[in-house]
């Protein structure tokens, strides 16, 4: 698999699945007032008069900068927080339109790495040579004041606790791993915790188009990222430019029916893997049907949960890794023959396959260390909405939902969205609808088997907002563009270059 390509699916997908996180966020809260024209919110002159001193940052053709912004947009003579950010500056020819801000989703996933790793290498070269592409990792995350929450062998020991409970013990032993993980995030990073809400983030993308000099925001945000930009747009209507909001969330819907609809959205995604996968000699799943092959993966899972495998690292593989290798996999058709080897593997004891796929997710390294991707995931979303249920007996409840949505993933899932019920911070967000109006159109586009954003969520989103455009990739895999359609690039590409939306409705191949 192209290392480009995987770096793009695992930065906008990291997070959104259920697992050991919650899933995707929303989140109802707002400032009092819509910041309008070009005048500094009350109270906030000086962060939008400061100037940002660009630096090199060690990567070739890149600046980077830090930017201040009120830790508490309620209270801002409480303190800041230090947000970096960085930029490719536009490489012509033609004249420049200004900046195109970028972020991948997660929550958590950082915008910056993405931005150096991705976007302004492979964002179609007539869109990146008349926008600075521009990144601001949001607050909590990576360069930005980053939330910690456990040790890397703490997270090594957390990523292998058993999320399908057979009995009281492993129940307690699960929930256990939960409360622990929340302590640790209060601990290590409890002043911040109720600061890095999708709407102070929204805030401080605001504070960063007025220092880049922009009138109004250019943005693509991919996944959560939608969500970040559509919370945007909320905001500041007047001051949202072209948006391009790939993968969409709908933010009118509570964490349960969230995560129970991503859980459906990863067995579509599945059924799409197994129908290729028995067209394959080498399909570690049988080669009769789909049916077959759900069975045979559920077999796996069952046989590394009773006995786990080596990996050739000090860690084994138990079902709770290997159902992540598999879900990671099932974010880019790409990573469809990395994870046939690796479950052939895993038939033959050798569990490292799907390990490799785990640590990916998880942003593991080779030595130990993680990424902060999943602290701050789990901060973001569990201030962003009200958790999905309020302990293990309303998990027992909804875990035939959560089967009926996906026979393979389901149980494991329903009890994934049990962690925010131990977060030590309360929520300030609630379900919402999302309408942005007066903002200028917006695009939202929606791929009709994406597993971690279903589809249906970006035809809510695009009905929500007031000004939204809805294109179609009909299709698999996470987000479209940059995937390999031309029809899908070129109506975002035009959308940005010339500010003409596509047809509402477009659908393409």
């Amino acid at each position: 698999m192209d290392t480009r390509r995987l770096l793009r699916t695992f930065a906008i997908g990291i997070g959104t699945a259920g697992l050991l996180i919650s899933g995707c966020s929303g989140s109802g809260s707002s400032p009092s007032a819509s910041a309008t024209g070009t005048a500094a919110p009350e109270g906030l002159s000086s962060y939008y008069a400061q100037k940002l001193s660009w630096r090199d940052c060690g990567v070739e053709g890149f600046e980077c900068a830090t930017m201040k912004a009120p830790k508490d947009y309620d209270k801002p003579g409480d303190g800041d927080i230090d947000l970096a950010v960085s930029r490719k500056k536009a490489t012509g020819p033609g004249k420049r339109i200004g900046s195109l801000l970028v972020n991948p989703g997660g929550p958590g996933g950082s915008a910056i790495g993405y931005l150096q790793g991705y976007a302004a290498l492979g964002y179609p070269a007539q869109v990146r040579a008349r926008y600075d592409m521009v990144a601001i990792d949001p607050r909590g995350v990576a360069r930005s004041e980053p939330v910690e929450c456990l040790t890397g062998p703490e997270m090594d020991a957390y990523t292998q606790v058993d999320q399908t409970p057979d009995d009281e013990a492993e129940v307690k032993k699960l929930t256990g791993a939960f409360e622990k993980f929340a302590a640790g995030c209060e601990k290590r990073s409890g002043e911040i915790l109720p600061y890095v809400s999708t709407v102070d983030t929204a805030r401080d993308m605001d504070v960063l188009r007025a220092l880049l000099g922009d009138e109004k925001l250019n943005y693509v945000g991919a996944s959560y990222g939608t969500f970040l930009g559509a919370t945007y747009a909320d905001l500041f209507p007047e001051r949202s430019g072209r948006l391009v909001l790939d993968g969409a969330m709908d933010p009118s819907l509570k964490a349960v029916d969230m995560n129970r609809d991503q859980t459906a959205g990863f067995e579509g995604a599945f059924q799409s893997f197994a129908a290729d996968c028995v067209k394959q000699p080498d399909c570690p799943l049988g080669t009769t049907s789909t049916a077959d092959a759900a069975t045979a993966l559920k077999q796996i899972f069952v046989d590394l949960d009773a006995q786990p495998i080596p990996t050739g690292d000090d860690r084994k593989l138990g079902e709770s890794l290997a159902t992540t290798g598999v879900i990671a996999a099932m974010y880019d058709e790409a990573a469809w023959p990395q994870l046939r080897e690796a479950l052939a593997g895993a038939q033959r004891s050798d569990g490292s396959g799907l390990l490799s796929l785990a640590d990916s997710y998880y942003e593991r390294e080779p030595n130990g260390k993680y990424a902060n991707l999943m602290f701050a995931n789990a901060a973001v979303n569990c201030l962003d909405l009200p958790p999905a249920f309020d302990g293990p007996d309303a998990v027992e409840k909804a875990v035939p939902d959560f089967e009926k949505a996906s026979p393979v993933f389901g149980r494991g899932f329903a009890w994934a969205s049990l962690n925010c019920a131990y977060w030590p911070t309360d929520a300030t967000g609630t379900p919402h609808r999302t309408e942005a109006k007066g903002a200028d159109p917006i695009v939202v586009v929606g791929t009709t088997r994406d597993p971690a954003t279903p589809y249906k969520w970006s035809e809510a989103l695009a009905e929500q907002l007031s000004s939204g455009v809805l294109l179609t990739y009909e299709g698999d895999g996470h987000t479209a563009y940059g995937r390999g359609s031309d029809c899908i690039d070129t109506a975002i590409n035009t959308y940005l270059l010339e500010g003409t939306p596509p047809t509402d409705g477009k659908k393409c191949t």
